[in-house]
């Protein structure tokens, strides 16, 4: 029996060290496929607003306008990114409404997440608290110095050690699996397409009130832009949620090696389960960061039984019958 659970855990370990590379990979072609993404969607605004009497511009003309402009695009795209990338854990502990708990104070949470870290060889990263008495907590950052767990007042107050244990051990995998770095990738660009699909919005929508004052091929164009942003935004939400719904399987099995006690995790996101949303926190995207995430809990939660595509998370029933499975 020993022998078995040996070999589950290498098993688990090699398949662990298999998504921290394979985070890495898709951290370096998401860098490269959503500029390009970027790059598409601003051709075919040069494409659809050069039409004219006689039909659409030659591939050449087109190619004539877009060129010079692919440094400012690519500009910006760069400034943006790399602002949001960095100014990340700001912004993030901004928006949940987070502050960083002194070790005086709360020994309790601290222990768990050092003797944690000092059983895989892992620096300790931050510790703050949400003032909510939901249970819920999330990990985020980009490097060492930001790498933070942040837990709410309920699921402190709530939870047992070895419950406790367990999720902050799921949250720590998300750390050492490199997941809040590929997450933050993902939200930083889906955020430069929905900002593409707004503007082009309101230029249809100004377009349309202001009558005479456009073209109206030229509106007609503007519709084929948004559109295909449009399709490009849903795509991009769906990749970042199905990327987002394989990472928290993976905690949760990373977790109950860390801890040899799956049980303790599974008992916790039952609690989870029946009081998780945190009603402080109103970002989608900090929302989508947490452990627990359920569709009703979101704007997707009108789709009904396609709300699944959308949601950020595996359903938690799921997860706890593979835990028990351990």
């Amino acid at each position: 029996m020993l022998d078995a659970f040996l070999k589950l855990v290498q098993m688990k370990y090699v398949g662990i060290q298999q998504q921290i590379n394979s985070n890495n990979r898709k951290s370096f072609l998401l860098l490269l496929a959503f500029p390009v993404l970027v790059l598409s969607a601003s051709f075919a605004v040069v494409f659809f607003f050069n039409f004219s009497e006689d039909g659409p511009p030659s591939m050449n003309e087109a190619l004539g306008i877009f060129l010079p402009i692919i440094p400012i695009v690519m500009g910006v795209v760069v400034v943006w990114f790399l602002i949001a990338y960095f100014a990340n854990s700001a912004m993030i502990n901004s928006a949940a409404g987070s502050h960083t708990i002194a070790r005086k104070e709360n020994m309790r949470e601290y222990n768990l997440t050092e003797n944690l870290c000092m059983s895989i060889g892992m620096k300790m990263p931050m510790l703050r608290i949400i003032e909510s008495p939901a249970l819920n907590a999330f990990a985020s950052g980009i490097n060492e110095k930001t790498y933070t767990v942040t837990l709410t007042r309920g699921i402190i107050d709530k939870l047992s050690d070895e419950e406790l244990e367990g999720v902050i051990a799921h949250e720590l995998m998300h750390i050492l699996n490199k997941d809040v770095r590929l997450l933050i990738v993902t939200i930083v660009f889906v955020g430069i397409f929905s900002f593409i699909v707004q503007i082009a919005f309101r230029s249809v929508l100004y377009g349309s009130l202001a009558g005479g004052g456009r073209k109206k091929d030229d509106n007609k164009g503007m519709i084929i832009i948004l559109v295909i942003a449009a399709v490009a935004y849903l795509l991009s939400i769906l990749f970042k949620f199905a990327l987002s719904r394989k990472r928290e399987y993976l905690a949760d099995s990373g977790a109950a090696q860390m801890t040899k006690n799956p049980e303790a995790l599974a008992s916790a996101l039952r609690k989870i389960s029946n009081n998780h949303h945190v009603d402080e926190v109103k970002s989608e995207d900090i929302q989508q960061m947490f452990i627990e995430n359920a569709p009703e809990d979101s704007s997707i939660g009108f789709l009904g039984g396609l709300g699944g595509l959308f949601s950020t998370h595996p359903p938690i029933d799921k997860r706890i019958k593979i835990l028990e499975q351990f």
